[in-house]
Formats: C-alpha cells, sequence, structure tokens
C-alpha cells in the first residue's frame, strides 16, 4: 500500500542503478528539509536501486508527514517531490454536554489529533470510535458524531467535530434468574445500577454503565459468598436495549450452588507472632458458615499484625480446602513474614516554612526502630491534622544495599497558614456581622498560633486576642493565653432586653492523654457589668437586686476530648465528643457551674454519603451564695445552630412580664442528618453537601424539670458550603410539634458562622 505514492517519471531510474551524488527535495512547506533526510534511508554516495527506491517510499509514507511522495533522477542527482499533509489549524467541539470539551481534547491529544500536529483522516476516523465507545459505556447509545474538515490557506484544515448525544438509555427493568435463597428485591438492593424511580433524576443510577454492571455483579457475587454460598456464579449475563434505543433491559443469571460450612482452619508457615495472638486476629470459627468477607478480613488483620511488628513485606494467603460432598471448606492461613525491617531514616521535603523538628515531633515510627505500619498511619493522620500542609505523602523505599532497612520519605505541600480576613456576613440569630482577623497557626514555621480577631454584629462586638503553643513542653502539652471583651445587646438578639460587658484574662493548658484524647485545664479572670433598661425582663431586675450590676469571677474549666474523625471539614467517619466543666472559684462575687457534653458519630453509609448523630447535654446551677445560673450564662434553642424550623433562641422560658425568650439551666440538643453530594458537582467535591435531617430540643428553666415529650422536633433539607467567603448554610425545615406560642421559621440562612 506504501509503494503506491511512487511515480517514476523517466524509465531510466527504473533500470538503470545509479550512485547518488546528491539529493533535492522540492514542496517543502513546513517541513525543513533536514527532517526528510534525517528519515530517508538513502545517503549521498549510496548506490541507488529498486529495492532502495521502495524502503525511501516506506519511510516517508511511515512518517505521516506526506501524502504523496514521487522520485525522479536528473543526471547523478535524486529528486523527491512531496506534498504534505495539511496541519490541524484549530479543533472544535460542539455538543457535549455529558463529557467536557476541556476533557475531550486532552484525550485527542493524547493520541495525535491536536492543534499545530499533522493532519490524518484516519486519526479522526479513530476518535469517532472511541468518542463512541465513551457514550456507549454511559448509557448514550443514540449518540450520531459528525466530523466536518474544511480546508484552510497555507495548507491547513479546521476541524469541527459535532456531537449530538441524543437521550441516554434508562433501565427499565433488571431481571435476575436463578435466585431461590433469596428475594429478587433483597439482591437488587445490593445494586447501584437500578430500574427507573422517583429519585433516579438525582442518583442516575438507571443509566447503564458497563462499568457499574461489573461491579454490581461482583457485589452480588460477594453478597452470595458471604452468606456461604462459596460456589455462586453468575453465569452469564444479556443486556438487549429498545429499538429507539432509549430502554434497556437486564437479564442476570446465576447459579448459587450450596451453603458452606466452616470445618477447621489451621495455621503454616514461619509464626514470628505468637500463635494466640493472631488466632485472635482470626475471625471465622468452625461451624460457622462460609463468608468471604470475614477470610478476607481475617487475613487483612494476620498481615496489620505483622506489619506493627517490623514485617513490612509480610504475606498471608488463605488457601481453601473444599470438601463438596459435605459442603464444608478449611482454611490454611500460610505466613510467609519476609525479614524483619527497620527504619533507616525519614527525610521531610516540601516543608519551605515549617521546620524539620516540627514535622519530626509528630512522627510515632522513629529511626533505628522497627518498621510499624500502624505508627506510620498515625504519622500521617498527625501531620494532616495540623492544618499546615494540603496533602502528605508517605513512601517506603528499600534503603540502598540493604535488605532489612527502608527510609520513609515524607512529601508534605504546605499551605497558606497566615490570613489577614475582612469579612461581612449574616445570620439568622444574629443579624449581619462583620469580621476581621489577624491569624497565624504556624508562626515562623514553629507551629504556634497568634489570632486576633473583631466581630461586630447588631447583637453583640467582641474583641480576642489568643496565642498557644502546642508543644509546651516535649511531651506534648500545650499551653495558651487569653485576652477577651465582648459586648452583647440581648435586645437586638430577640431576647430578654439587657446588656452585657465582659473583659478578662485566661490561661489554659492541653493534657494528651493518647493519639486521639485530650484533658483541657484552664483559669481565666472575667468582670461583667450588666445594664437594664425601663422595659427589662423580671428576671434581670430580681438578679441586679440580688447581685449588684457588677461583678468579677474567677473561673476554672476542666474539660476531656476525643476527636476520631477523619476530615476536619466534611467527614465522613469517626466521631467528635467533649465534656466541660466551667466552675468559679469560691470567693468570686457569683458562684456557679455548667456542665456540658457534646457528642457527634459520622457512619459512612455509601463511597459518598454520610449519617451523622448528635446530641448536646447542658446543665448549669448556683452554689454557695449564689442560688442560681447567673441568667446571662443561660443555655438557648432554636435556630439554624441548634433547632432549625424555630426562631433563633425562642425555645424554653420566657420572662413573665416581657414574654421575652431568657432562655434556662438546662437544655438538650439531638440531632440526625443524612448527607449526600450536591447534584452536578460530584462525590469527590470536599466542600459542599445537601443533608436530609430532622432536630429537636428544648431548655428548661431552673424550676421545671427535664420532660423529653416537651422537645420540640422538625425536619427540612439543608446546604452547607465551605465557601471562599466562609462557610455558608441554607435550610428549610417544617416544625412538627410546634404550639400556638412558638416562633416559627421555615428558612433560615447563615453566612461567616460554623456549620453545625
Amino acid at each position: 500500500m506504501l509503494l503506491l505514492g511512487l511515480t517514476i517519471r523517466s524509465p531510466a531510474i527504473a533500470a538503470a542503478e545509479f550512485v547518488v551524488k546528491d539529493i533535492r527535495v522540492e514542496g517543502l512547506q513546513r517541513i525543513s528539509a533536514g527532517t526528510v533526510f534525517n528519515y530517508l534511508p538513502i545517503k549521498v554516495g549510496d548506490k541507488f536501486t529498486k529495492n532502495s527506491a521502495r524502503d525511501a517510499i516506506r519511510a516517508l509514507f511511515k512518517t505521516g508527514f506526506f501524502k504523496d511522495v514521487k522520485l525522479r533522477r536528473e543526471g547523478q542527482v535524486l529528486v523527491l517531490t512531496v506534498i504534505e499533509r495539511p496541519s490541524i489549524a484549530s479543533i472544535k467541539i460542539k455538543g457535549t454536554k455529558e463529557i467536557p470539551e476541556k476533557e475531550l481534547k486532552t484525550g485527542l491529544k493524547e493520541i495525535g489529533l491536536a492543534e499545530g500536529r499533522v493532519f490524518n483522516r484516519s486519526l479522526l476516523e479513530n476518535v469517532e470510535r472511541e468518542l463512541e465507545l465513551q457514550y456507549f459505556s454511559r448509557g448514550n447509545y443514540s449518540i450520531r458524531i459528525v466530523p466536518t474538515v474544511t480546508p484552510m490557506e497555507r495548507n491547513r484544515v479546521a476541524i469541527v467535530i459535532e456531537v449530538k448525544e441524543g437521550k441516554v438509555a434508562k433501565i427499565r427493568d433488571i431481571n435476575i434468574v436463578g435466585s431461590k435463597i433469596f428475594q429478587e428485591k433483597d439482591l437488587l438492593d445490593e445494586f447501584m445500577l437500578s430500574p427507573t424511580g422517583f429519585f433516579s433524576f438525582l442518583s442516575k443510577n438507571n443509566q447503564y454503565s458497563k462499568q457499574k454492571l461489573i461491579a454490581d455483579l461482583e457485589k452480588l457475587k460477594n453478597f452470595y459468598q458471604n452468606q456461604g454460598f462459596l460456589e455462586f456464579d453468575v453465569e452469564s449475563t444479556q443486556v438487549s436495549i429498545t429499538p429507539d434505543k432509549e430502554h434497556i433491559y437486564i437479564t442476570i443469571n446465576i447459579r448459587e450452588g450450596k451453603k458452606y460450612e466452616i470445618l477447621d482452619y489451621k495455621l503454616a508457615g514461619r509464626l514470628v507472632i505468637p500463635e494466640d495472638e493472631i488466632q485472635k486476629a482470626i475471625s471465622i470459627k468452625p461451624g460457622d458458615d462460609f463468608s468471604r468477607k470475614e477470610v478476607t478480613d481475617s487475613t487483612k488483620r494476620i498481615m496489620d499484625l505483622l506489619g506493627e511488628q517490623g514485617y513490612a513485606f509480610a504475606n498471608v494467603n488463605a488457601i481453601p480446602e473444599v470438601e463438596e460432598k459435605a459442603a464444608k471448606v478449611s482454611f490454611t492461613f500460610f505466613i510467609d513474614p519476609g525479614k524483619r525491617v527497620y527504619v533507616r531514616r525519614i527525610n521531610f521535603s516540601g516543608n519551605t516554612v515549617t521546620r524539620d523538628d516540627v514535622l519530626r515531633r509528630e512522627m510515632r515510627q522513629l529511626e533505628a526502630s522497627w518498621y510499624s505500619t500502624e505508627k506510620i498511619k498515625q504519622s500521617r493522620l498527625r501531620l494532616q491534622r495540623l492544618g499546615y500542609f494540603d496533602d502528605v505523602n508517605m513512601e517506603t523505599p528499600q534503603a540502598p544495599g540493604s535488605s532489612d532497612q527502608v527510609d520513609i520519605n515524607v512529601g508534605v505541600k504546605e499551605r497558606q497558614t497566615g490570613n489577614l480576613m475582612f469579612g461581612l456576613g449574616y445570620s439568622d440569630v444574629d443579624g449581619f456581622l462583620i469580621n476581621g482577623s489577624v491569624t497565624e497557626r504556624n508562626l515562623f514555621g514553629t507551629g504556634k498560633d497568634l489570632s486576633v480577631s473583631y466581630d461586630d454584629s447588631q447583637s453583640v462586638t467582641a474583641l480576642s486576642v489568643r496565642y498557644s503553643n502546642p508543644y509546651y513542653t516535649k511531651s506534648g502539652i500545650s499551653r495558651g493565653f487569653r485576652l477577651f471583651s465582648t459586648d452583647v445587646d440581648a435586645e437586638k438578639a430577640d431576647i430578654a432586653a439587657y446588656t452585657n460587658s465582659t473583659q478578662g484574662a485566661g490561661i489554659f493548658f492541653g493534657i494528651p492523654t493518647s493519639e486521639e484524647q485530650t484533658l483541657r485545664l484552664g483559669v481565666s479572670y472575667e468582670n461583667n457589668e450588666i445594664e437594664v433598661g425601663d422595659d427589662a425582663p423580671l428576671v434581670a431586675v430580681d438578679f441586679l437586686e440580688k447581685y449588684g450590676s457588677e461583678n468579677s469571677i474567677f473561673d476554672l474549666t476542666l474539660g476531656w476530648s476525643q476527636n476520631s474523625l477523619d476530615s476536619a471539614i466534611i467527614p465522613s467517619s469517626g466521631g467528635l465528643q467533649s465534656f466541660n466543666v466551667e466552675i468559679t472559684t469560691p470567693g468570686s462575687d457569683l458562684e456557679y457551674y455548667r456542665i456540658t457534653y457534646d457528642v457527634s458519630r459520622y457512619f459512612p453509609v455509601t463511597k459518598s454519603t454520610t449519617l451523622k448523630l448528635k446530641g448536646v447535654a447542658g446543665y448549669g446551677n448556683g452554689y454557695g451564695d449564689t442560688d442560681e445560673l447567673p441568667f446571662y450564662k443561660n443555655f438557648f434553642a432554636g435556630g439554624s445552630s441548634t433547632v432549625r424550623g424555630y426562631g433563633p433562641r425562642s425555645l424554653g422560658p420566657r420572662d413573665i412580664i416581657t414574654d421575652d425568650p431568657i432562655g434556662g439551666s438546662k437544655r438538650i440538643l439531638v440531632n440526625m442528618a443524612y448527607r449526600f453530594p450536591m447534584p452536578g458537582v460530584g462525590p469527590d467535591n470536599k466542600t459542599m453537601r445537601l443533608s436530609l435531617f430532622a432536630d429537636g430540643g428544648m431548655v428548661y428553666g431552673p424550676n421545671q424539670e427535664v420532660e423529653v415529650d416537651e422537645l420540640r422536633y422538625s425536619t427540612g433539607l439543608a446546604f452547607n458550603w465551605f465557601s471562599p467567603i466562609g462557610p455558608l448554610s441554607l435550610s428549610y425545615a417544617v416544625p412538627l410539634n410546634d404550639e400556638p406560642e412558638d416562633d416559627t421559621e421555615r428558612l433560615q440562612f447563615s453566612i461567616g458562622v460554623p456549620l453545625r
């Protein structure tokens, strides 16, 4: 085929051989003569023959640069006349919605179809087929691709690829043939794909995808094998499409087989860990139904045990012995630990600001000690929790020239830790907000934290200066200081009419007791000045008559917290809980205490959805010469941060004269939320989520019993976004058991306020 471009202008060139004294190339426009000579197998001084002519034609056509090549002889000179293929001046892709144009152009460039490249029509045909396959894999079988090539001046072409996507084929029915043990609807619950239903427009699980079907078949196999059906098999799968290419029917033929029981298990290989410890890691027991998951998990736990003891390259295989007639299976866990490995050196890179010692003190894996997978995992997690880095990567290459040593290379990508911020916000509780702050969370690369902040809203004006050193001692005890000044106009916050001006200072310590738990101790001094107006609530008037309008207190705090979250922004697993006691010292102008407990748990439901459960309890009272909790220290409920659907701080006791909310000494809050990705932004977006929620809560006065049936409840939909200007929350809630005296507020919005 390559010889079709050979044109012999003179019979003599075909009949006579000659020695090439010179080579001349004609017809070049963009390609240089040097490029032609580089590919040409004939050089000056070579003998020209029929075979060399054929080889020359083949070599030049193989470059893809030319659509025609002619050879002729002028004396002892070989003349090549070429016609170059046109170059691509522009590529436009129209009509793509399912696949972004930028992504398509990147794929085209990888196969050689890009602006500035030589145009080859065969590549364009390959592109058509590849695009069709991509759309077919997304369930779009009515796709039409129409390429247009338009010649331009200077031997160039413009390419326009018009894509007519049509409708995506929807799954009409999925039928599983051969299921006798389990009902078909229970099996289909394991699938990602599903027939068209009411919520299909959100999940898009009714759009057929070959990759999703393969994954679903693997889930089906796992389901059966986890229930004991060792011999389960998918015998065949038929996918049919209607003539209009809009509906798909899927039929899956399965063979369930017999249910198998665990007969026994044993250990083999080199047992470098005591056998009883290994057996604790094995969850399968004789007499149990076979479970593929339990066998896999047991194997992984054994490998983790070996990894914790320094056997970085251990291998564990669970080898089955099947007794088909008895429907029983035994397993031999064959253990090959390999060599025990030491960590020779830990190297850091990418930390241009943060000092090495700041990173090294977070490492739980130490140099010259046994390699431990658990300690390496903890080290990476602690570095991520610092908040100084966008990314933390750890590699463990084998040390050169050694079979029992590895190095740990820690690569970090630093983020901006210093901020000068000025912002505007809005909260349904505090109205419009103005805030400004100067923060440096990694002061001069030492890991110390300094912040100065100012917040001003219609009800609160606050100034705060805070400094902390997370490693005041080498053992990880932290120490910090705080100066603060706060003015509260409660009337503008839609509660009882009074103003409270507070100034103070404090010192606090954090004492880690484990990787996830911390004890917190603090002492502070504050001075309060309270003023009431003519329409002041009775509770404020009575309090001032008893204790005066100005008081000074010394406040002690004792707290405990546990944090096992996998992310500080939008967690998907783990928990967060804290218990805090705040108590004034005897001899203060006011003697009172407040106890709070807050617990949250996150459970992954699917890869991109999470169930959150939260509970909050608070109690406060006076002691000694103070009969009650100061009214301005009361708990409140209602609003976007507590119980949505009810007015801000509106739940609970009200003043008997003004009917203003005055809060209470006891509070209960509960929350349940199912979080899922925002449609259209993809499950990998880490800053934006929707949630279906249910809230509950109530505040009780000092003379009231806590009655659970008095809790107010609401349910609704919330949108949370960690936007560039701060956290933003929008919720629509419907109160479920509101009373006539309750203030309800279905739509609530806040920005610049931490998300609940």
